[in-house]
């Protein structure tokens, strides 16, 4: 469980008043000391994340915020961060202090809540202390100091949990047991030594998990692999960075795609990001693109995101392009100055926060598409790279 990747669990916000009781309420949920619980105002500054396990959910992450109260101009940082939570929020708990009732900070919370459709639950914390409060809410009622009323709650998450975000899969749903697939991983400057990346391992792990076999080599290897094989594989899955390469060793019969593609459908919403990857045949010289990362790992001297991708925009447009970069969690409020946006494969974003990304674009109406089906599309990959995913390859096949 502790080894689960932050991007992949269930993300549980809390949100409420200044000693409210959210540190104590996480603290509870996770039968140990995880937070810092003290009755000074404003102890909790910047979000804490507390990986734990609730079952027959699995591994979630509870995210532990600033006071909504908070005052100052130091306060209103605070608050802004983390009302930015709200964008990868899978569900959230409003903590309400019992001896308060509901604030009118806490209404325009649940506002928030309500206008991005984010699930969310109302906790009467330190119950003990009113227990005569009265609401036509619905709520459940806590008291993280006295441990009662937490295994309601565990209860109440595990039936609000949004089962859709958890069915997701990486590629197992293309799969029949006993099948093949080859993956094309290159070893170059940019891989991490000793081992693979995330999104790698995972789509070699729901492979196994699928009963079929999973073969792994480096690019200039591919041909043989699939020489070798007595019939040929499901699919070729390959780093998007070696797309040409992979594609001309691999038979036209044979489907073809990515690792940042199916991760495009398993974070996000691919149908959205093939779509967004047209609007790069309308680009024209001086436009504004915007190459958004979801992490901040160290850049190569031909950086994926900040070299090439760059390069072949350019190269395609035939002319210079005004090209920005946000990385980590920042990603603009304001989007209308962009003509498209480019997002990451996002293997270090959970779901709610890739799809939080594509429903902002969609707001200002600008085109938004990731790293692997732009890269396919700027190669002349993209009818191939998206045969393996039937309801989307035939999308486009009716447009044309």
């Amino acid at each position: 469980m502790n080894e689960t990747p932050r991007s992949e669990r269930l993300h549980i916000a809390l949100f409420g008043l200044r000693n409210a009781g959210k540190s104590s309420l996480i603290n509870a949920l996770a039968g140990q000391e995880r937070s810092i619980v003290s009755e000074v105002p404003g102890t909790t500054a910047d979000p804490v994340y507390q990986a734990m396990e609730i079952l027959p959910i699995g591994p979630v992450v509870l995210i532990d915020t600033a006071g909504i109260d908070d005052e100052g101009a130091l306060g209103l940082e605070r608050v802004k961060k983390a009302e930015s939570v709200l964008e990868k929020t899978d569900l959230a708990l409003v903590v309400l202090d019992a001896q308060k009732g509901i604030t009118t900070f806490d209404q325009a919370w649940i506002e928030k809540l309500e206008k991005r459709k984010i699930p969310f639950l109302l906790v009467l914390n330190k119950n003990d202390l009113a227990p005569s409060l009265d609401s036509n809410l619905s709520f459940i009622r806590t008291s993280a100091l006295k441990n009662e009323g937490i295994g309601e709650l565990k209860s109440a998450i595990i039936r609000l949990a949004p089962q859709d975000r958890l069915e997701v899969q990486i590629i197992g749903d293309l799969l029949h047991p006993g099948e093949t697939v080859v993956l094309v991983v290159p070893i170059d400057n940019s891989a991490p030594k000793g081992r693979l990346i995330l999104p790698q391992v995972q789509t070699i792990r729901e492979i196994l998990d699928s009963d079929c076999l999973a073969v792994v080599t480096k690019e200039r290897e591919l041909r043989r692999a699939l020489e070798n094989l007595k019939s040929p594989p499901r699919m070729v899955v390959t780093d998007s960075q070696a797309f040409l390469k992979v594609a001309a060793d691999t038979p036209p019969g044979i489907p073809l795609t990515s690792f940042s593609i199916l991760f495009a459908r398993y974070k996000g919403d691919l149908l959205t990001m093939a779509q967004g990857a047209k609007a790069i045949e309308k680009l024209k010289a001086g436009d504004s693109v915007l190459i958004a990362e979801s992490c901040t790992h160290h850049q190569q001297a031909d950086d994926i995101g900040s070299v090439k991708i760059p390069r072949w925009l350019r190269q395609y447009v035939g002319g210079d392009l005004r090209i920005e970069h946000c990385r980590g969690g920042d990603f603009p409020d304001e989007l209308e100055k962009y003509q498209l946006v480019i997002q990451c494969g996002g293997c270090m974003s959970n779901r709610q926060g890739m799809l939080s990304r594509i429903m902002k674009s969609k707001a200002a109406k600008v085109p938004i598409t990731n790293y692997g089906v732009a890269i396919a599309y700027l190669q002349g990959l993209f009818p191939r790279a998206l045969e393996p995913f039937p309801f989307i390859h035939a999308f486009f096949e009716e447009e044309e």
